[in-house]
């Protein structure tokens, strides 16, 4: 019997290789573990005002919160790492709300009744106002191509960070930190 052998091209295994490396990186950014994807922020501009409806029927405007420090995120009922910064968001409503904090979350599910997404919110323990989101919201943010998206938001109206994808909690509450300390209504709320 005569041996058989397989000329191996470098070419080919340097191309399995890098497809290979490529896969683990995107495993552990979608794990949460890596840090959230650092795209252009917007940082020291006017947030885009928006007139929302709530899944309670309100109507609420983003220039309404003048003076306050808002975090904008955008989410979905679908959204996995959406549902792990949710209870997040709530410990720190509750812990920065009294210092000027307001937090609003627009839902970006397309075919989810009011109904439902207050039945979502109710059961994720939400205790922000949970907004009806519209495209052109999303598109004056900058697009929404994954979720989540969340947008840092100073008391005078201006971006602080705008973020894409999961981030720890330590870090959401730093941004916070910054947004309730930016602006010159600080002096004026923290009296």
């Amino acid at each position: 019997m005569g041996e058989f052998f397989v000329k191996r091209d470098p070419v080919i295994f340097l191309v399995i290789a890098l497809a290979v490396s490529l896969m683990l990186v995107f495993a552990y950014k979608m794990t949460g573990r890596g840090p959230a994807v650092v795209l252009p922020t917007g940082a020291g501009k006017p947030a885009p005002d928006f007139t929302l409806q709530s899944i309670d029927g309100k109507t609420f405007h983003l220039a309404d919160f003048r003076g306050k420090a808002v975090v904008v995120n955008f989410w979905a009922t679908w959204c996995q790492p959406c549902k792990i910064e949710m209870p997040w968001f709530v410990e720190l409503q509750k812990k920065y709300g009294p210092e000027g904090l307001q937090i609003l979350g627009i839902s970006a599910d397309e075919d989810t009744s009011a109904d439902e997404l207050g039945k979502f919110a109710k059961g994720m323990g939400v205790n922000y106002p949970v907004l009806l989101g519209k495209e052109e919201v999303e598109q004056a943010y900058g697009g929404i191509s994954f979720l989540p998206v969340t947008v840092y938001v100073d008391r005078d109206g201006k971006v602080v960070d705008k973020v894409f994808g999961l981030k720890g909690r330590a870090e959401i509450e730093d941004d916070i930190k910054k947004a309730l300390g930016q602006g010159q209504a600080t002096a004026q709320v923290q009296k």
